[in-house]
């Protein structure tokens, strides 16, 4: 799909903090300005989206030299009740295995 239907659909299947949740994961010492621009928001939003997931729990950041570094909490459970059941990691583990093992696009299983 080609990234102008993507962004003209006004909606996604997760959330901003999922997204910066999976950028992080994928490389814990990028720059939140790197993070902003693979999420398609400003880097003022990451920073708060940062800034609620580190009071949350859910990760924690460490300063190395002039950069910080992310760890996250993945045993964190998820927030809503629907899917308290659930952590972070499980979360991440579908969403990063799911990409990894998706079908081209045109192609049905």
């Amino acid at each position: 799909m080609a990234a102008e239907q993507r962004e003209g659909s006004g909606w996604t299947f997760l959330s901003n903090h999922t997204h910066v949740l999976v950028c992080l994961a994928s490389d814990p010492g990028q720059t939140l300005r790197d993070v902003a621009g693979k999420v398609g928001i400003t880097e003022r939003a990451v920073q708060r989206i940062v800034a609620e997931l580190e009071q949350a729990g859910v990760l924690e950041r460490e300063r190395e030299g002039r950069r910080n570094r992310y760890r996250l909490h993945t045993d964190v459970p998820l927030r809503h009740p629907l899917e308290a059941h659930c952590s972070i990691g499980g979360l991440l583990e579908l969403v990063t295995e799911t990409a990894r093992r998706a079908p081209r696009a045109g192609r049905m299983r």
